[in-house]
């Protein structure tokens, strides 16, 4: 769905953590920490998603914790079609996650 551009996938991490391992191939970059707050957060999620709250998003984390806070506050505000990618970049008891997957990823340097 990502290749073919159904899907929206969103990287809630900040922006060290980007710099650090880099960040999912067409992944939108929204920190869920918005240092103006989660007003501004939402804003940025509906910004990407292009005004419609339908559209399928994906939220990735570093591995779950975030993205399933987000996926609830996002369904909670309206949105109706969000996945939690519940791996993350780095992995969990829910598997490998991103990166040992050897999904693409892009280097950020300047995040």
């Amino acid at each position: 769905m990502l290749t073919e551009g159904k899907l929206l996938l969103i990287d809630l991490r900040t922006p060290e953590e980007w710099r650090q391992t880099g960040v999912p191939a067409e992944a939108r970059r929204i920190n869920v920490h918005d240092p103006e707050g989660p007003a501004a957060f939402l804003e940025k999620v509906l910004g990407a998603a292009g005004g419609d709250k339908s559209r399928p998003i994906g939220l990735i984390c570093r591995v779950g914790n975030r993205s399933t806070q987000a996926q609830k506050l996002l369904l909670a505000k309206g949105f109706t079609n969000v996945v939690n990618i519940k791996e993350g970049v780095m992995g969990n008891d829910s598997g490998p996650g991103w990166i040992k997957r050897g999904l693409p990823t892009d280097a950020c340097p300047s995040c």
